[in-house]
């Protein structure tokens, strides 16, 4: 099981580092991360002690908060850019 989780993660890892063309397909990568983390956590609760088992929960109310926060960039970039191309972004400039 270990292998598996370890083998997903870096499976989109490595999306996220040859797919960073637009914005929505590093969001998603990151989502993936997140989940592979969070299975990872929900598995693994007869090692955690009894006050971590809250942990899963916390991590994917984070999750939540990063994807709403990642969309709504999203959607000024689009907005102010036009598209969502991570390489039209200049982040020096107003």
């Amino acid at each position: 099981m270990n292998t598996l989780l370890i083998l997903m993660f870096s499976i989109v890892l490595m999306g996220f580092s040859f797919h960073r063309t637009h914005l929505l397909s590093a969001l998603l990568c990151l989502e993936g991360m997140m989940l592979v983390i969070f299975i990872g956590l929900s598995l693994w609760p007869s090692q955690l002690t009894p006050s971590s088992l809250v942990m899963p929960l916390i991590l994917l109310t984070m999750s939540a908060c990063e994807a709403a926060l990642g969309l709504s960039l999203m959607v000024a970039t689009a907005r102010s850019h036009g598209n969502d191309n991570l390489n039209t972004l200049n982040l020096l400039q107003c």
